[in-house]
């Protein structure tokens, strides 16, 4: 996640809603609420220290499993009896409303970029704190566990439910599967707020989707001299390469592609008998999105066609397509009277935090977007840097905005109990539950 500059101008947007800034004054003159923002500030220390403990439990693609199980360990041990851990490793705590309220997922990822056996040991240089994942995305648990503690500490009721969620496969190749079987399995989900990065005057409204393929090209081959003539699979990647490099496409809504990775062959002196390329699609428009595909796609399949071309190739010598999906994060856009994006602003506001950006980028948060479930991305606080690489870094800098931040915007959603009604609608049809106590 990016850090906008401080100097950059705030975002123009509609003012807020009557509802949204009744509810908020509301929230803001309750003492428990304010006591539960002080306990935040006071426990900062506290939450770096959470963070640094489960940074240090790695977490590569795909293998998520120990810090699943810490992550579940510590919900408990903060309270939560309704703690479980679904197929796809998802951690899932609830915290029971008092009545029949919305139901809101406070999420944030467990999986890293980094491969099993790295050092994740994390060490200190003066204010920093090194180490790879300490902030992308150790900081967003830390921020839930963090929430969790201030509320069961004042005793804060809440109208719906909270959700405290540690999702698998956000980054990467992962491609949002964890969030993706939360809202497959459980349709009773009205709004999403995902902790990811750190800024703080950062709200993502929209959601970038991505299209991605492992593009490859197979043939014959041969010795580049006793050979001449075959069809090349390294020629046929070139050419599609060549034809995807010339596609137009739109400034708004904002979308992109790129070929990322391209291998093969076996030596300088061989007609390359395989190939392979990865690509990549994006687009803040769903619609877009599709078209690009559709452009790209044909091309590929062309690409191969031209080579055989070129050498007259006999059916047993050409050269063929292999397409494999690798990558589907569905794209999203949300109206600025969104619940989830009126709660945030909301709460940036009483917080004193400017909104400086306000945009689109690829989180868990695109899958509820994708489905029409309010949704956001807010940052956990702090400064980071050199984030996806073994220079990683995190800077606990006026860190406790951070949760401070989401705690106000999920009382704000779910309502608290003889403050504020919930600004947040039920989506989903469900069994009434009976009035609980906290």
């Amino acid at each position: 996640m990016d850090t906008p500059s401080q100097a950059a101008a705030p975002v123009d947007l509609p003012p807020l809603l009557p509802q949204t800034e009744r509810v908020m004054g509301q929230l803001i003159a309750a003492p428990a609420l304010q006591a539960a923002l002080a306990a935040v500030r006071r426990d900062d220390a506290l939450t770096l220290a959470d963070q640094i403990a489960l940074s240090e439990i790695e977490s590569p693609p795909f293998h998520e499993e120990k810090r699943a199980a810490d992550f579940a360990r510590r919900l408990r041990e903060l309270g939560l009896t309704d703690v479980s851990i679904d197929a796809e490793g998802n951690v899932i705590g609830v915290r029971a409303g008092t009545g029949d309220g919305p139901r809101l997922v406070l999420a944030a990822h467990l999986d890293t970029v980094f491969a099993a056996g790295t050092d994740v040991k994390v060490r200190r240089d003066g204010d920093r704190y090194l180490g790879p994942g300490i902030s992308d995305n150790a900081r967003g648990l830390a921020v839930l566990l963090q929430i969790l503690r201030a509320l069961d500490e004042q005793r804060i009721a809440t109208a719906g439910d909270l959700l405290f969620v540690g999702t698998v496969g956000e980054e990467g190749n992962g491609d949002l599967r964890g969030c993706k079987a939360l809202f497959a399995t459980d349709k009773a989900i009205d709004g999403f707020i995902a902790v990811d990065g750190v800024a703080v005057t950062r709200i993502l409204a929209n959601a970038t989707g991505s299209r991605r393929y492992r593009v490859g090209y197979e043939g014959p081959g041969g010795h580049s001299y006793n050979a001449f003539g075959n069809p090349s699979a390294t020629h046929a990647l070139g050419r599609a390469i060549a034809a995807i490099s010339e596609i137009q496409v739109p400034d708004e809504p904002r979308t992109t592609f790129t070929v990322g990775t391209v291998k093969g062959g076996t030596t300088v002196n061989s007609i390359a008998a395989s190939a392979e390329m990865e690509l990549d699609m994006r687009s803040d428009n769903g619609d877009e999105l599709n078209r690009l595909e559709a452009g790209i796609l044909p091309l590929l399949e062309a690409a191969a066609a031209a080579e055989n071309r070129r050498w007259n190739a006999p059916a047993d010598k050409q050269v063929k397509l292999v397409l494999t999906p690798i990558g589907d994060r569905p794209a999203g856009q949300q109206a600025p009277e969104t619940p989830v994006l009126q709660a945030a602003r909301a709460a940036q506001a009483a917080l004193g935090i400017p909104l400086l950006k306000y945009s689109a980028a690829s989180t868990d948060h695109n899958v509820p977007v994708s489905l029409g479930i309010p949704a956001t991305t807010l940052g956990g606080g702090g400064a980071e840097g050199n984030n996806h690489t073994l220079r990683e870094w995190y800077e606990p800098t006026q860190a406790w905005q951070g949760p401070q931040l989401t705690l106000l915007a999920a009382l704000a959603l779910v309502g608290m109990t003889g403050v504020s009604e919930p600004l947040l609608a039920r989506r989903a049809s469900r069994p009434t539950r009976p009035p609980q106590g906290v």
